[in-house]
């Protein structure tokens, strides 16, 4: 039997390939996908989604059924207490009947609201037709109207007093209409850009934060909601709950059948500040983006509310609402981006 001997084992690599750094396979991709504001998305989905026939049966169904229900309930509960004690039964059928002022009075303000933003389409559209047939008359009609709807408020004092003065000198609908968007709408425009930036710079600041489930989606409703209202109310257009809860499905509705709550072209510089702030954070990303749609529901909320198309003065550029709302928030993302 041979002993093995000790010692090194030579292993022949003349027929293997040299191993080289250049030959390896390249190292896959593994960052985390561009930020795309889905909370924003998902929000405006929700938000513009129309119920089925059978859901709006439904409900209505319901309230009647309630509603019968507890009238009939409060009916014999005032009466049996009017057979045991006149004066408790009093009592109760006094309290009853202050609830159901309170209900119509509701309901007047729920009417009113509805009014004045019914009021505010007629204007936008009469303006826009005005325009179109460069109708001298109409002009001035749709001047005076938006005149008187803003005649007590203090911010247009100014542009009211310019309009009286300058109105005559005009003498096409397209310059008359651009004096009062240059006069008279512009302090209304900058309060309703600062709700705008806001808005964007809340729904940011939660996304970016708060790491809880579904705080992105609820923070991005609930700023959202405020900030339709506020720019109805700028805008002369003071609607109730029901009244913003419509303004909102018409403002996102509009959104999702243009496809405009995505990431487009005017949103470039915010995805890219939201691209280079995600290989930090995804949260912080994903903020970047949801502020930036935000801002693009605000402007959309204006176009809707202001009585008068953006012609003389500029739409307002989503790029720079959320460089307003969100220098020093993100600003070293911002320069990157």
């Amino acid at each position: 039997m041979s002993r093995r001997k000790d010692g090194p084992v030579l292993i022949d690599l003349e027929d293997a390939e040299a191993a080289e750094p250049a030959a390896a396979p390249p190292v896959p991709d593994l960052a985390a996908p561009a930020p795309t504001g889905q909370a924003m998305q998902t929000m405006a989905a929700l938000a513009a989604r129309k119920p089925s026939k059978l859901a709006r049966w439904f409900w209505s169904a319901l309230v009647a059924l309630v509603g019968f229900v507890a009238s009939v309930t409060a009916y014999d509960f005032v009466m049996g207490l009017l057979e045991r004690n006149p004066v408790l039964g009093l009592t109760a059928l006094i309290l009853i009947g202050f609830f159901c002022v309170i209900l119509l009075a509701i309901a007047v303000k729920e009417l009113a609201a509805f009014g004045r933003l019914k009021k505010l389409d007629v204007i936008h559209a009469d303006a826009q037709e005005a325009i179109a047939s460069d109708d001298l008359k109409a002009a001035r009609k749709v001047t005076g109207e938006i005149v008187a709807l803003y005649k007590a408020r203090p911010e247009t004092e100014w542009g009211r007093a310019r309009i009286a003065e300058r109105q005559g000198d005009m003498f096409d609908a397209d310059g008359l209409l651009g004096l009062v968007e240059t006069d008279l709408l512009d302090p209304l425009d900058k309060a309703a850009r600062r709700e705008v930036e806001a808005a964007a710079r809340q729904v940011a600041t939660v996304t970016a934060i708060v790491p809880l489930a579904l705080a992105d989606l609820i923070a991005a409703l609930t700023a959202n909601l405020r900030m339709i209202r506020r720019i109805a109310e700028i805008y002369g257009g003071r609607s109730g709950t029901l009244g913003n809860w419509r303004l909102t499905r018409s403002v996102l509705t509009h959104l999702v059948a243009t496809g405009a709550v995505a990431v487009g072209d005017d949103l470039i510089g915010s995805v890219a500040g939201g691209g280079v702030l995600a290989k930090v954070s995804r949260r912080f990303g994903e903020g970047v983006v949801n502020g930036a749609l935000t801002a693009r529901v605000g402007v959309a909320a204006m176009e809707v509310c202001r009585p008068l198309p953006f012609r003389a003065v500029r739409r307002p550029s989503v790029t720079n609402l959320v460089k307003q709302a969100l220098t020093g928030l993100f600003g070293s993302a911002d320069k990157e981006g």
